[in-house]
């Protein structure tokens, strides 16, 4: 991993002439992103982020943290105990940069022997599984992360709005893969390419199905206004 992604986070901390990241999606062509969207403060995250972090209680994990802002407004504005992770190193030097007293590198599949309250997984965190076979064994993961009474906060996307409709109003889904919400990602930064990685959006309803079927409820928090959606396991 070239680390790309924390690589702008860190230019951008560290006024290191940050550029726009360019990604691009095996279902759309690509696009620029400016770094300093990451960066944004608690007035400028949409509405489903707010009520994440409104929700948020006791001992947090804050899981592909990025940049940190999610978990800067609960350490500094709620007062909370969080901890934030993420693989990449950079992003987690920024992290540190910026203030955050419990930032580690750290994959959540390898994390062990500590119990949190609540678990975020914000910016289509559950797209980090990369593939819809792997849910099961990441939502076992997160709940043994779980406190008893402790919650999981998870936003999506339905990303079925992107496939063209034919006659009938059907969508052309492409039979290479297992799921639709399952895309490959490619990012480049200052003219490198990172190795392309597997990520999923996953609509609420087959969301709900893996939860229920790993013995967990689920229940949809807040709809966005873009086909997505913030949902609470528990």
């Amino acid at each position: 991993m070239k680390d790309l992604f924390g690589k702008a986070i860190l230019d951008y901390q560290t006024q290191n002439e940050p550029e726009d990241l360019i990604t691009e999606t095996s279902i759309s062509e690509a696009d620029e992103m400016s770094v300093a969207y990451l960066f944004r403060n608690y007035d400028e995250m949409p509405r489903i982020e707010q009520k994440a972090l409104q929700m948020a209680n006791g001992r947090i994990l804050d899981v592909g943290c990025g940049a940190g802002s999610h978990s800067l407004y609960l350490q500094n504005e709620r007062k909370l105990d969080v901890t934030s992770i993420d693989i990449s190193p950079n992003a987690i030097k920024a992290c540190q940069l910026r203030g955050l007293k419990k930032a580690k590198v750290q994959d959540v599949m390898t994390l062990e022997n500590e119990k949190f309250d609540t678990i975020l997984l914000l910016m289509n965190g559950a797209g980090m599984c990369g593939k819809l076979k792997n849910i099961s064994k990441f939502l076992q993961k997160l709940k043994s992360l779980l406190n008893k009474g402790g919650q999981i906060l998870v936003d999506s996307s339905d990303i079925i709005y992107m496939f063209d409709e034919d006659e009938d109003g059907g969508k052309w889904i492409p039979t290479d893969v297992d799921y639709y919400g399952e895309v490959i990602f490619d990012i480049q930064y200052k003219g490198e390419k990172e190795d392309s990685f597997n990520w999923m959006y996953i609509d609420y309803n087959t969301l709900q199905n893996a939860v229920h079927a790993n013995g967990s409820q689920c229940e949809l928090v807040l709809e966005g206004e873009h086909y997505d959606y913030l949902a609470k396991i528990h």
